[in-house]
């Protein structure tokens, strides 16, 4: 509007026009005709937006893309250590259970203090998920897949393998975990012999003996 008014007294003094009054009356036909067209614009742009907003519905996942959706999430945060990320797909009563022979791990703290403690001794992890199966009945999901880790320890190679099975129940529009069932799988299980250790033992094939526990129980 400035450019516009300038050019106008300008373009109005050089061809002697003295009727000052007219000019400001000019003026601000032009000022306001500028205001009530960037307004009616403005308002164009809002209705067309809110018309818009209203033709794209939200897109929505079915229980089993949601679940598989979280299934990747949470062995996201796994991967990197986050544990705050992990804990938006777990009940907090959640149970756990690993291929060892020992209780089951009970409620979220629990296991998040195992984890930490054992997911420290890892230089970085990676974890491939595959064969992912997803059902569902009313409230209650499950859901099996197999996984292969790779990690380092103590500046050697750890690879592991196995398989795991979730449960879920649905919470509002979300769907927890409320188990945790995970098993290292073996290509060749040693038998133990009476003399031998636990602690002695190989976690799995080519691990070295003194290699900590993966995460367990592994996602």
């Amino acid at each position: 509007m400035g450019k516009i008014s300038t050019g106008i007294a300008r373009n109005f003094a050089s061809f002697g026009v003295r009727c000052g009054a007219s000019v400001l009356a000019i003026v601000l036909l032009l000022a306001c005709a500028s205001t009530a067209w960037g307004q009616k614009s403005k308002k164009n742009k809002t209705d067309n937006s809110n018309a818009s907003d209203q033709t794209l519905p939200a897109l929505t996942l079915s229980p089993s893309d949601q679940i598989d959706r979280d299934i990747g999430e949470m062995l996201g945060a796994f991967q990197i250590g986050d544990v705050d990320t992990m804990h938006k797909y777990y009940s907090d009563d959640a149970t756990f259970v690993s291929g060892d022979y020992e209780p089951p791990v009970v409620g979220w703290t629990n296991y998040a203090a195992l984890y930490k403690r054992e997911w420290s001794a890892f230089q970085g992890m990676q974890l491939i998920r595959k064969n992912t199966y997803v059902f569902t009945h009313g409230d209650v999901a499950w859901a099996s897949y197999q996984w292969e880790f790779d990690s380092t320890v103590n500046n050697q190679p750890y690879q592991a393998r196995g398989q795991t099975t979730l449960v879920f129940t649905k919470t509002g529009n979300s769907w927890l975990i409320v188990h945790n069932h995970t098993s290292q799988i073996c290509q060749v299980c040693p038998t133990a012999q009476p003399s031998q250790q636990l602690d002695h033992q190989q976690i799995a094939p080519g691990v070295p003996t003194n290699a900590p526990a993966a995460p367990a129980p592994k996602p």
